[in-house]
């Protein structure tokens, strides 16, 4: 039986947080996974997880969970698991990482400690699947049978470059690109910015967050060498991002000018290209996979956070307010929620799709 075929065993690690919640919620609605290991640091471990978890998330805690023995984060705590997913704290997630992948294990991170090394797959699922061919890459260079790391994008980076990749795909290269997001409070953890900081605020500042965006974007939208040894990322393209905190819960909003390299497109060319794209976790059958990867708002004042971030259960990202830019070509508004398909979302589908490939 192909792992497509078979309910995966499945283990998350920095379970007790944020991300590791989300990831829970998702794993437990998920047909293609059983959750199998929960893993936390040292103060959780050997509790159970409805004791050592401070829930966070609206949804109610698993009844299957809840009294799941939470395990410290080491490699031979997790056999049985297929799959390993990491919510980790970059503090701590590198050697943890490091650790599970050395040990033969498929890991899917949504931390940034390995996103920009040249043969680890920096993958928004509905976007370059095509960089999993470096996978080969990372067994050979450590003599492992089924262990990788896969990555997930920053969570603003996962909204923009899903457009952008349509736009590029249709009309050719783009040569610039400038990007503000509004950024909601759920993309700091817990327990995230002070409330004297953000209430009746914006803070003008989320540190590291803007030269990630602008070298992910050039990843992401990049190819492999031919010898799939490495990522090929773009050269001639330029991204410059100014990122914001505002009091919003979940869903990051994020005002985007860009400038193709050729003859521009007409507006209407651009909105039937956003309906029509697509991309191969679709085709596969992928159970994440949103029925339309990007939802077009036509409405004059969308999209908005309460109302779109649950767009295709939170894997669509709306766009909405295409227009003429008169500095640059065309601008827009879209919006993408910052906790599913710009985090734990990101990464079960990036699993699923492994497991369709036979990567699993």
């Amino acid at each position: 039986m192909s792992s497509s075929d078979r309910v995966l065993n499945a283990g998350v690690l920095g379970a007790t947080g944020t991300v590791g919640q989300r990831f829970i919620v998702l794993l437990s609605q998920n047909p293609m996974f059983r959750i199998h290991s929960l893993g936390a640091s040292e103060r959780s471990a050997g509790k159970a997880y409805r004791l050592a978890a401070k829930w966070k998330m609206s949804e109610l805690m698993p009844e299957a969970i809840k009294d799941v023995l939470v395990k410290p984060c080491d490699p031979a705590q997790f056999a049985g698991c297929d799959v390993v997913f990491s919510g980790l704290d970059a503090s701590v997630a590198g050697e943890i990482e490091k650790a599970f992948f050395e040990a033969d294990f498929a890991v899917f991170s949504n931390a940034k400690n390995y996103r920009m090394i040249p043969n680890v797959p920096l993958c928004v699922p509905v976007v370059n699947t095509d960089h999993y061919a470096l996978v080969a890459s990372q067994r050979a260079e450590r003599g492992l049978k089924k262990g990788f790391i896969v990555t997930n994008s920053n969570c603003s980076t996962s909204g923009l470059v899903v457009p952008l990749k349509a736009l590029q795909d249709k009309f050719g290269p783009l040569s610039r690109v400038v990007v503000t997001t509004l950024q909601a409070i759920s993309g700091a953890g817990y327990p995230g910015v002070a409330s004297l900081d953000i209430l009746d605020n914006i803070v003008p500042l989320i540190s590291g967050e803007e030269p990630k965006m602008e070298a992910e974007v050039m990843k992401i939208l990049g190819g492999v060498t031919a010898d799939t040894s490495a990522c090929a990322p773009l050269t001639d393209l330029r991204v410059s991002a100014t990122c914001n905190r505002v009091p919003v819960l979940d869903g990051h909003t994020e005002c985007v000018s860009l400038e193709f390299a050729r003859a521009p497109p007409s507006i209407e060319e651009i909105k039937q290209c956003l309906r029509e794209y697509t991309c191969e976790a679709q085709s596969l059958g992928c159970y994440s996979a949103p029925k339309q990867v990007i939802q077009l708002a036509e409405e004059e004042d969308r999209p908005q956070p309460r109302l779109d971030r649950n767009a295709g259960d939170g894997m669509s990202v709306t766009v909405g307010r295409i227009r003429e830019c008169p500095v640059f070509h065309v601008k827009f508004t879209l919006l993408v929620h910052n906790t599913v398909l710009g985090a734990a979302g990101a990464s079960i589908l990036n699993a699923e799709y492994a497991a369709k490939k036979g990567y699993l």
